[in-house]
């Protein structure tokens, strides 16, 4: 009776950790959704100030240079967010939750108990 209880007890442990893990994974979405668009922002901001900068000082935009800048600077800003995103994927993968096999656990008992 008690290994019956036990897995009952495995099988609710197990739902409720389903259940915590993917509250868990719709929270880190919804944070990563919120850094792309806050990246993307950040990007249009940084690029736009420079443009303003090149234009104010009377070059035209199509230098290689100024191109080359403008590449570095979007590969600056978005990098914090890119190591967030591959953090935050990691973390997505860690809240799998492994499935109890009561049966196989029943098996080894029915086994022993055979001898």
């Amino acid at each position: 009776m008690g290994q019956l209880v036990s897995d009952v007890n495995k099988i609710l442990d197990y739902k409720d950790d389903k259940k915590t893990a993917k509250t868990e994974r719709q929270k880190i979405l919804a944070q990563m959704a919120e850094d792309e668009k806050n990246k993307t922002n950040l990007i249009k901001k940084v690029l736009s100030e420079q443009r303003a900068k090149y234009g104010a000082a009377g070059t035209s935009g199509n230098n290689f240079s100024e191109k080359a800048v403008l590449k570095r600077l979007r590969d600056e800003t978005s990098q914090p967010y890119d190591e967030k995103y591959k953090n935050n994927l990691e973390k997505i993968r860690k809240t799998k939750v492994k499935k109890p096999n009561i049966i196989k656990n029943w098996l080894s008992k029915i086994d022993d108990i055979a001898g």
